[in-house]
């Protein structure tokens, strides 16, 4: 048998292993993560992620995109032919800001997150909210009893003989819901006699408007909405505790009426006739898509920041990229947008402390 060469290499395995690249292009980034042998502000460690990779890079680049909806004026545009006498006013275009559509679910008003949401309402940074009947209850529910840190392994039977309610690892008392409904009823009762003396009914937004009045607390979202005049919509306001409070209370005194069709045309609306419009979206379901389809009217929004875990193997549109919301006009083509793959509770007060907390002084 011949002896085989071991000087060199077989020609296929060199070439398939040293393969030469292509010329990296110009403006190419790279990868690099934060130095702390020096020391670092937060802005500076927050900056840093645009260049770790992974998650940490969208994280970055939906900071990014955030900031350009904060800094966004008309005046920044061309002033259009066609453009109405109002907005053709300098000082009226400078003052016109992009419209932020904050979106988020139950669990988040639940947990801590909902300080972080009361500061953007507290200080005029959105100028809507969509949400679910736990993102509304659970605010008002927390001026009346805390909500607890527990586990997420408590055993679900035992936490029901207790009256103890789980939310992931925290624990709402059952006796926080009796001191809702306490708090609720007579609302309700007040709220159906005005309905029947005035002939006008109540829609999901007028309602929550109503009981961000009454709470009368600085520590609710809500609140702070009613005291800013930001619009709240809750398209699935019955799915929840609010909802059995108002299916015990229609037994009662029947004959409370709540619109969604006045609330759908006021959140459509509100996006067409904005000059400017992002998202910003915690978590999935009807908060996500209630907004993206408001969205739609306006051809789409300018700007989208998506934050949540679900994953688009199933269809399902929580799960979905942007560029699904892109293929039918509800993000427009060419927008700066970005999903953010990870547990809202991390990421958004790192957000939050990068863009809208910059306008905090001292």
């Amino acid at each position: 048998m011949a002896a085989t060469s071991t000087t060199v290499p077989p020609s296929g395995a060199s070439a398939a292993v040293l393969q030469r690249s292509d010329p990296i292009p110009q403006d190419a980034v790279s990868v690099q993560g934060p130095n702390f042998d020096h020391p670092m502000s937060l802005q500076d460690f927050l900056k840093s992620y645009e260049r770790i990779g992974f998650q940490a890079n969208s994280l970055g680049k939906a900071i990014e995109i955030v900031n350009h909806m904060r800094k966004w004026r008309l005046s920044d545009e061309p002033l259009a032919e066609d453009e109405s006498d109002e907005y053709s006013k300098a000082e009226v275009r400078f003052k016109t800001r992009c419209n932020i559509f904050l979106g988020y679910t139950s669990n988040l008003i639940s947990s801590g997150l909902r300080e972080v949401i009361l500061h953007l309402v507290k200080h005029n940074h959105v100028a809507a909210i969509v949400t679910t009947a736990g993102g509304i209850e659970e605010d008002f529910i927390k001026c009346l009893g805390k909500t607890y840190l527990a586990d997420f392994n408590l055993d679900g039977a035992d936490l029901r003989k207790k009256g103890m309610n789980r939310i992931g690892n925290l624990i709402v008392p059952n006796d926080n819901y009796c001191k809702f409904e306490d708090w609720l009823t007579p609302i309700l009762d007040s709220m159906l006699a005005e309905q029947k003396e005035s002939g006008n009914v109540w829609t999901p937004s007028s309602f929550i408007r109503r009981l961000g009045k009454e709470i009368n607390n600085e520590e609710s979202v809500y609140y702070w909405a009613y005291k800013n005049n930001i619009p709240v919509f809750c398209p699935a306001l019955t799915d929840g505790s609010i909802g059995d409070m108002i299916y015990f209370h229609s037994f009662r005194s029947p004959g409370l009426i709540l619109d969604i069709v006045a609330d759908i045309r006021s959140l459509n609306e509100l996006a067409r006739k904005s000059k400017k419009a992002g998202m910003i979206v915690l978590g999935g379901g009807v908060c996500k898509h209630q907004i993206a389809n408001a969205m739609l009217i306006r051809n789409g929004a300018d700007y989208s920041v998506f934050i949540n875990t679900g994953q688009e193997f199933d269809g399902s549109d929580s799960g979905a990229r942007p560029d699904e919301a892109v293929s039918w006009g509800k993000i427009r083509a060419g927008a700066e947008a970005v999903k953010v793959f990870a547990d809202a509770t991390l990421v958004f007060p790192m957000l939050v402390a990068a863009t809208f907390a910059q306008d905090v002084s001292g």
